[in-house]
């Protein structure tokens, strides 16, 4: 840490995997919103990427199926993908580095999306933000999830004989909070309600 440069950018490998995640989480956060039905087609029609990529997918009718849905965000990331390869390229032409340091110590990111690409992002995170994150569904589902966590994470702190063996022994050198916090930050989504399930449920097997 005491070597750390806060200065420098992050090296071309981290800039890659952080233009993948960003690419990633739109165009999955879209795909689950249509599929939940937290998101209407109408109302994406104001935006303007989701327009240019049903033109690209040629879809346009006014129902939309599991296929038309998969083929569409295929399409996305495959624009996204395309844009931010020719823009890095671009990127790393102008700025001709020599060495891993030439490119942590350049003024901007040497992977990233165009001007006009980081635009059509901005207003479908936009969109997303008010018509699916902020929706009243994902907050009722997401203060559910957390009354879960909160319960299964009491019952174990009460009795930690509930523990699997393997984070029972643990606790002889590690502090019970640390124990029962890593077990279930191990968890799926499925495992917790799974879980939640052998702690509450009278008639589910422990």
């Amino acid at each position: 840490i005491a070597g750390f440069d806060v200065q420098l950018r992050g090296t071309i490998e981290a800039q890659i995997a952080n233009a993948a995640d960003e690419l990633a989480y739109n165009a999955h956060d879209l795909d689950d919103g249509l599929q939940a039905e937290l998101i209407h087609l109408e109302d994406l029609k104001q935006v303007e990427l989701w327009r240019e990529v049903c033109d690209l997918a040629g879809w346009s009718t006014v129902k939309m199926d599991d296929v038309s849905r998969h083929l569409i965000i295929r399409e996305l990331i495959g624009l996204q993908v395309g844009d931010v390869i020719q823009e890095s390229v671009r990127r790393l032409d102008a700025l001709k580095p020599q060495s891993p340091q030439d490119v942590q110590r350049h003024h901007e990111p040497v992977i990233a999306h165009s001007a006009r690409m980081q635009r059509l992002n901005r207003q479908l995170k936009d969109f997303l933000y008010e018509n699916m994150y902020f929706h009243f569904r994902v907050a009722r589902m997401a203060k559910r999830a957390e009354r879960f966590v909160e319960e299964i994470f009491t019952s174990l702190m009460q009795d930690p004989r509930q523990l699997p063996k393997p984070y029972q022994a643990r606790l002889e050198r590690t502090d019970v909070r640390r124990v029962v916090a890593d077990y279930i930050a191990a968890m799926t989504d499925r495992g917790a309600l799974l879980e939640y399930r052998r702690l509450f449920d009278p008639l589910m097997r422990p």
